[in-house]
């Protein structure tokens, strides 16, 4: 399996949190995705980021506050879509997305891949379907996608955590994983490398310093947004030590990523293949 990292959404610029002493620049987070190059499954997307509509549509897909909060690039060379163009493949190469919920900044790419089948836990897709909040936008959904749901409560454990299932049609090489406190029914999902597990854990954290295991340290502008955004605030804050201790544990068995933390995203994005 080949993995690639993409940056499906730059956005507001933000500093380090690392001190004065730090050798991080200022940068824009990003929307961290994975694309999976798998011998049995196709493409599989883990999480499509910003989509074309919400580049050419960012009032009507994404909400006027949003944007103007968030400050998306709006850039389509940016988006899954054009990415995939780029090294060689179509949009119907893509079989399968995968995602950690369905935030617009998650979920704005899948419009562009209509044929694909959508996993993601039954109580996200709940939540999003109802239409009550704003974080999920119907136009996003507007074009059916193709559901594939799944309880929070069964499947088996995964170093340590609880309720881990295969996919529908996908070998059990990609896992969704229950990581909930963000939203109604946020997972991480984890793609077997060949060399190790790749944990995408979404927005259970947002700084690279809140899966510290030594020295935990979060970020004052991204704890805003954290904050905002939570629906069960000791779940989340419970999920992010367990996110910890895999990496204190089992950190060379398992990498973790977030969905937007741009120095982290650099870091998988730059690495040669065999490191990723």
């Amino acid at each position: 399996m080949r993995i690639y990292h993409l940056n499906c959404g730059s956005m507001r610029q933000i500093d380090p949190a690392d001190g004065p002493d730090s050798p991080l620049r200022p940068a824009r987070t990003v929307c961290h995705c994975l694309l999976a190059e798998t011998d049995s499954d196709g493409l599989v997307l883990v999480e499509t980021g910003l989509g074309t509509n919400d580049v050419l549509h960012p009032a009507d897909t994404l909400g006027e506050e949003w944007v103007t909060l968030a400050e998306p690039a709006l850039d389509l060379a940016e988006t899954a879509l054009y990415q995939l163009r780029d090294i060689g493949h179509t949009a119907h190469d893509v079989r399968h997305i995968v995602l950690t919920h369905l935030d617009r900044d998650h979920a704005g790419g899948l419009a562009d891949f209509p044929q694909a089948t959508v996993h993601v836990l039954r109580a996200e897709y709940e939540a999003a379907i109802a239409g009550t909040a704003d974080r999920y936008r119907a136009t996003q959904l507007a074009h059916g996608p193709r559901w594939a749901t799944y309880a929070d409560h069964e499947g088996d454990q995964w170093f340590g955590f609880d309720a881990v299932r295969g996919l529908d049609g996908l070998s059990a090489d990609i896992l969704l994983i229950p990581l909930g406190g963000h939203s109604k029914g946020h997972s991480a999902v984890a793609v077997n490398t060949g060399q190790r597990w790749l944990l995408h854990a979404g927005d259970a954290y947002f700084y690279h310093g809140e899966v510290d295991p030594d020295h935990p340290r979060s970020h004052p502008l991204l704890d805003f947004v954290q904050l905002g955004a939570e629906v069960n605030r000791e779940l989340r804050l419970g999920n992010q030590a367990r996110l910890r201790e895999i990496v204190r544990l089992h950190g060379d068995e398992v990498a973790v990523v977030s969905a937007h933390d741009p120095w982290e995203f650099h870091r998988y994005h730059r690495a040669p293949a065999a490191a990723r």
